[in-house]
């Protein structure tokens, strides 16, 4: 008996999913700086160097979150 395969229709995400999705980033970019300043300023207490560390992880959080958001939303755009 032969076995019959069905095609799945792989469908375009919905405009909410999209915003729901993008809206996330905001939570993930909130995260990220807490946790980033967090391990800084422990490392700047073990190794004394006062607000040098956790400034740079900050930024270094803020900027990679921002990459990141700005390449997903090319991916979306470009899957239009």
């Amino acid at each position: 008996m032969p076995v019959k395969l069905r095609k799945t229709r792989i469908e375009e995400p919905s405009l909410f999913r999209r915003i729901f999705f993008l809206s996330a980033w905001g939570f993930i970019l909130a995260v990220a700086s807490l946790l980033f300043l967090w391990v800084g300023s422990l490392l700047d207490q073990l190794l004394g160097t006062s607000p040098k560390l956790m400034l740079g992880l900050f930024f270094l959080a803020v900027v990679g979150c921002f990459i990141e958001l700005v390449d997903e939303v090319r991916k979306m755009l470009k899957g239009k």
